[in-house]
This record gives C-alpha cells, sequence and structure tokens, in this order.
C-alpha cells in the first residue's frame, strides 16, 4: 500500500504563485540592501556544532537540529557511560557524542564565522547581506515555523553608530516599497545592564532581560513572577517594574533613566554602564532626526532581544495593520568574532523575517497583481504549420527577454483561453493560416480584449505592446 505523501510539521511547499510572492519580498528587499553598498555571500545550511552551541543562549541550544555523524554513529559507542546518577541518559552530552554537526540557527553566527575565516580576503568595514533558509526545533504555530527564511544586512568592522541609522533607513525604505505600515522599537543592552546593576543583581541580566522580553506577550504581573521565580528580590522587582512604567519622549525617558542610573532609584546604586547605553541611545535618536526618516521609531525599555550575543543598540520591528509578532529584529554584537579567535571586532546587523512579511502582505492584500505570471505571451496553437510559422517569432522575442510559451497540443481554443486564465498570462496571440500567409501576427489583450496586427519582423513593436 502506498504511503500518504507528507511532509515535516513547520515545513512547508511553496506554489508558483507562493513563490512568485516570495520573490517579490527577496528582490524588493534585496534592491534596497544594494543601494547602502551591501553585496550578497551565502554559507552552508549545515555547521559545525561547535560553531554553533553557546551563541543563543540554553534556550536556542535547545532549538538547534542536529545532525547524526555520518555512516554509523551507535556502533561503538557506551551509552551506559552517558547515563546520570538516577539512570537517565545525559542527552546533551549524548547529542554531542553523537553529533558534531547542526543546521545553522540563524545567519549572523555563521556570518561571523566567515568574516573570521576569511578576513585575510575581504575589505573592513565589511557590508554584507544574505539571504537564506534557517531552521528552528521549534513547535511549529502560526507566524512560527521549523524552517523559514532570513534576509540579513551587516557591517562589521566599525563602531560608527551612523551604521545602526543606516539599518533604521533600510527598514524605512523597504516596508514604505512594501507599502506596510510598521514601528521600529529601540533599545540598547548597556541599558538592560544597568538596569540589573542597579536592582543590586547583576548577575541576574539574563534572566531579567528574558522575562521583560515577554512583556508584550504574558503582562506585567507574569513578567513580575517570572522574575521572582529566578530568586530577584521584591525591591530589585520593584526597579525593574519603575522603568518599564517610564512614558513619554524618547528624550523624556532617556532624562528619566539618567536620573536612575545615576543613583536616583529605590536601591540608591548607580550605573556608568546604563549611562554609557544612555549616550548612545541618544545619538542614535538625533541621527535618525536629522536624516528625516519616516518610520515610527521609539525607545522601548522592555525590548531585550533574547540573543545573547547583542551588546549595544537593539531593534525589533512590528506591522501595525496586521496582529503578528516581530517582522524585523537585530542590534549591535561587539563580542561575536573573538569566540572565533578574532577579538575587537564591532559589528550591528538586522535581519528581516520573510515569511512573517508574507503573512503580513497577504493578510494585508498588499502583493501587486499579475506576479503569478511568468509568462508574458502566449502563442496559440492553431496547427503544425501555423506552429512552425510563430517559432522565429517567439525566439526573436526570448532573445528580447520576453517570456513566451507555444501552447504544446492543437486543442480546442476555449481551452488554450482556459490555460492562459489560469496562469493569469496577459496576452494570447491567435496566428493562423490568414496571418500566416501575410506575414502577420495577431496579439490580443486579454484584460481588454483589444487585438493589433503586426508584421512577423516588427518584433520591437511587439515588445512595446507586451511592455504596457
Amino acid at each position: 500500500m502506498a504511503n500518504k505523501p507528507s511532509i515535516p510539521k513547520g515545513m512547508r511547499d511553496f506554489s508558483q504563485q507562493e513563490t512568485a510572492e516570495r520573490n517579490y519580498i527577496f528582490d524588493t528587499i534585496k534592491s534596497v540592501f544594494r543601494t547602502f553598498g551591501y553585496a550578497q555571500i551565502e554559507t552552508p545550511s549545515m555547521e559545525n556544532l561547535s560553531t554553533l552551541l553557546g551563541k543563543y543562549g540554553d534556550e536556542g541550544d535547545k532549538l538547534l537540529f542536529r545532525v547524526l555523524n555520518s555512516g554509523d554513529p551507535f556502533t561503538g559507542t557506551d551509552f551506559e557511560s552517558f547515563r546520570g546518577e538516577d539512570g537517565a541518559f545525559n542527552a546533551p552530552l549524548l547529542s554531542k557524542h553523537l553529533c558534531d554537526k547542526g543546521l545553522r540557527y540563524d545567519l549572523t553566527v555563521p556570518f561571523a564565522r566567515y568574516v573570521v575565516q576569511h578576513q585575510n580576503e575581504i575589505s573592513f568595514p565589511f557590508k554584507r547581506f544574505q539571504i537564506q533558509p534557517v531552521w528552528r526545533a521549534d513547535r511549529p504555530q502560526k507566524g512560527r515555523y521549523r524552517e523559514f527564511y532570513q534576509c540579513d544586512v551587516d557591517v562589521i568592522g566599525s563602531r560608527s553608530q551612523l551604521n545602526e541609522l543606516e539599518l533604521v533607513q533600510i527598514v524605512d525604505k523597504v516596508f514604505a516599497l512594501l507599502d506596510v505600515r510598521v514601528a521600529l522599537k529601540i533599545n540598547n543592552r548597556k541599558v538592560l545592564t544597568g538596569l540589573a546593576e542597579i536592582c543590586g543583581a547583576p548577575d541576574k541580566v539574563v534572566d531579567i532581560t528574558v522575562a521583560i522580553d515577554k512583556l508584550d506577550k504574558v503582562g506585567l504581573d507574569a513578567v513580575k513572577e517570572e522574575m521572582s521565580g529566578k530568586g530577584l528580590s521584591d525591591s530589585a522587582v520593584a526597579v525593574v517594574e519603575q522603568i518599564l512604567a517610564l512614558s513619554g519622549t524618547v528624550q523624556e525617558k532617556i532624562a528619566a533613566m539618567r536620573a536612575l542610573f545615576g543613583g536616583a532609584s529605590a536601591s540608591g546604586i548607580s550605573s556608568q554602564t546604563g549611562l554609557a547605553g544612555l549616550d548612545e541611545l541618544e545619538e542614535l535618536f538625533t541621527l535618525i532626526d536629522a536624516a528625516g526618516v519616516a518610520v515610527s521609531t521609539d525607545l522601548d525599555l522592555s525590548l531585550a532581544r533574547g540573543l545573547n550575543y547583542y551588546t549595544c543598540a537593539i531593534f525589533e520591528v512590528k506591522a501595525l495593520d496586521w496582529q503578528i509578532g516581530s517582522i524585523c529584529g537585530g542590534g549591535r554584537y561587539d563580542n561575536l568574532t573573538g569566540i572565533f579567535g578574532l577579538p575587537d571586532m564591532s559589528g550591528v546587523g538586522i535581519s528581516f523575517g520573510a515569511d512573517r512579511i508574507y503573512d503580513v502582505l497577504k493578510g494585508l492584500d498588499k502583493f501587486p497583481a499579475g506576479l503569478r505570471s511568468t509568462t508574458t505571451l502566449l502563442f496559440a496553437n492553431m496547427g503544425e504549420a501555423e506552429v512552425r510559422y510563430v517559432l522565429p517569432v517567439a525566439a526573436a522575442l526570448r532573445a528580447e527577454g520576453v517570456a513566451v510559451e507555444i501552447y504544446p497540443e492543437s486543442s480546442k481554443l476555449k481551452k488554450q483561453f482556459d490555460y492562459a486564465d489560469r496562469k493569469s498570462i496577459p496576452f494570447l496571440s491567435i496566428t493562423g493560416a490568414d496571418e500566416a500567409a501575410a506575414g502577420t501576427v495577431q496579439i490580443k489583450n486579454l484584460a481588454t480584449g483589444e487585438q493589433k496586427i503586426f508584421d512577423k519582423t516588427d518584433i520591437a513593436g511587439i515588445k512595446a505592446l507586451l511592455q504596457l
């Protein structure tokens, strides 16, 4: 009995229409990246686990798809040596023994590996973009897949916040071209480190950031409960709550934070790291104002971004007119290449979530009409002699870059019209014996019904009509 065909959960097939719509997103994003001087690279789907592990935090490590070593990785393995005192297997250690490779979790860590490995071949600052799939062993749900594309743009080898400004401008331009209203939230990891310091819990910075990053999803009470569960005192939780409650303009929030980081919080503790983060935020928002960026930007003190490698500015973008998670995010990382042996190489980047952007455009009906069709002109098949007559015309048009099909069978015209309709082909040529005798070609606009006749050698005229 034949097996029913299926694919793993969290994975998807893409139809011709969906692929055309996705390419519209990719092409739009690529076009903006290139206008800012970024060039494209690609890295392998599979990386050594030593490259990936420890870069995304404990939660990220759990979501890595691991690949069994080639051949028979089980032969010769002493499984009993991987049992703990309770008799259960130590899964992480056993997995590490059996697997030394994994599918990439994101594009930033492989990019850092690439920079270190090819440092003598590239010029710094190095500006690159990358559009490839990534994999996460996550629970599939709406807007969250196990395989999805990221569209990353990064610059490494410069600490100037002009680079952060460029990323903001790229966000502004991309979503303007896609006709999607978005809000860009900005914070700084130094501010979050300073928050942990004035709470009197500098060792709890990861616990605090992981908790407050869930504020939009679970609410303040759940965030406070999680922090308390991680061992933060009531007074420390109160300081975090005070900061999360700040409102007003960017300048007003920064002024209030300066006072708190200067020792005005309930703990009386000051933080030079936090103040340095505020200086960076103030500079960045000044640049954004000077550049005349149109996209809505704000300082969001609850924004944490869960990835451990961010050190300074962090970004997150959400659609305003469609309910979904973040569709774009990133930040600055100062130490990522140092892990691979190249210290003092600061970088900053942002990643566009193509799959979520697709869901937004689909939900808002923002895709341009006509994306389904890859063919501009269909020659109807009117018989063997007529096909031989139009073959040179089709070849000449293809040489000019026009997408042309000839219907393969001499079927009823209704069937050929239906084929053109299903594929959204805008033009149809019904060139029969009379046209062949006259040396002409007839072209019909299927949207308007208008028909025109051209000399078969007038390729320029036909092409001009098809490009209307």
